[in-house]
């Protein structure tokens, strides 16, 4: 049925199937391109006396011929991203007015999951920089002893290990897609091969620039979200605690009174946190769309260079 001629050995089905996945996700080709060739070369193992052709002609009718797995993945995506996507509490008018657009933020689950993800951010920030800056300076001060190489060879792959974890935290929590496998790395390849392909591999060097940028965004993030937050909040708190005769309404720092809000003006202090609460809401859910668009151009799409 199909016109297409079926490749001859495994690097041709490779390039079959990724021309056929043009224009999908980076993501979900770099997923398609590793189950594929990870599933071929078991097979090849497995029939030691037969060639690459032989291999492939026999898993056509199993696994199938690269447009057709190419056509699977795609159908198995628009499923698999329908499903996560998180459903609406209501269903979305078609033409929502500015304020329930800006009001309905605070409904949305990516929203907190976007807020959280700056939280977490200082942390792995301040982990993934300390990783790399010592791993470096590692590798560099060990090059002249014989451990060196095998050191750099188990950092680069911790390096890869790191991009997988940090591309689930950012599916999970911003929404974007991101890799579920690695590059597919060839066992048996001699020692020399291996070294070259690390350092010739454009994602291992960009998700290093990745991970030194997330110490400075991860701070960035964190004070946003901490400082907009505990604003916003005590904007809302202090009215309320004003009207029920637990504080006052004066404004302290270090014991000396820097203002004294009148009563008329605390329903504007409370109207103004509230609108300070949602437009965090808002940054922090444009941040991490942002955010997730640099994860996705420095983890998947430099990876998909020939």
């Amino acid at each position: 049925m199909n016109a297409t001629v079926l490749p001859t050995t495994i690097p041709e089905y490779l390039e079959q199937l990724r021309r056929s996945l043009a224009g999908a996700d980076p993501a979900l080709v770099q997923d398609a391109l590793y189950d594929a060739e990870e599933y071929l070369r078991s097979e090849l193992a497995e029939n030691p006396g037969k060639s690459e052709a032989e291999v492939i002609a026999a898993v056509a009718g199993s696994y199938g011929a690269p447009d057709e797995v190419a056509d699977i993945y795609r159908d198995t995506e628009v499923k698999v991203q329908s499903a996560l996507r998180t459903p609406p509490s209501r269903p979305a008018a078609p033409n929502r007015s500015w304020a329930a657009r800006f009001f309905g933020v605070i409904a949305e689950p990516r929203t907190y999951a976007s807020l959280f993800y700056m939280l977490l951010a200082l942390a792995t920030g301040i982990f993934y920089f300390t990783w790399v800056v010592t791993g470096v300076s590692l590798s560099a001060g060990l090059a002249v002893l014989i451990i060196g190489i095998p050191f750099l060879i188990l950092y680069f792959g911790s390096i890869r290990v790191l991009s997988l974890v940090e591309g689930r935290l950012v599916e999970v929590m911003l929404g974007e897609r991101m890799p579920r496998r690695p590059l597919y790395s060839e066992r048996g390849k001699p020692l020399l091969e291996r070294i070259k392909e690390l350092f010739t591999d454009p994602r291992i060097w960009a998700t290093q620039l990745y991970f030194l940028l997330m110490l400075p965004l991860g701070i960035a993030y964190f004070t946003v979200v901490v400082t907009l937050l505990a604003l916003s909040l005590s904007f809302l708190v202090a009215p309320v605690l004003v009207w029920f005769g637990v504080g006052d309404a004066g404004v302290w720092i270090d014991g000396v009174q820097i203002a004294d809000w009148s009563t008329w003006q605390l329903p504007l202090l409370f109207v103004a946190g509230g609108l300070l609460l949602f437009a965090t809401l808002h940054l922090a859910r444009g941040i991490g769309y942002l955010h997730g668009q640099l994860a996705k151009h420095m983890l998947v799409k430099s990876a998909q260079v020939a």
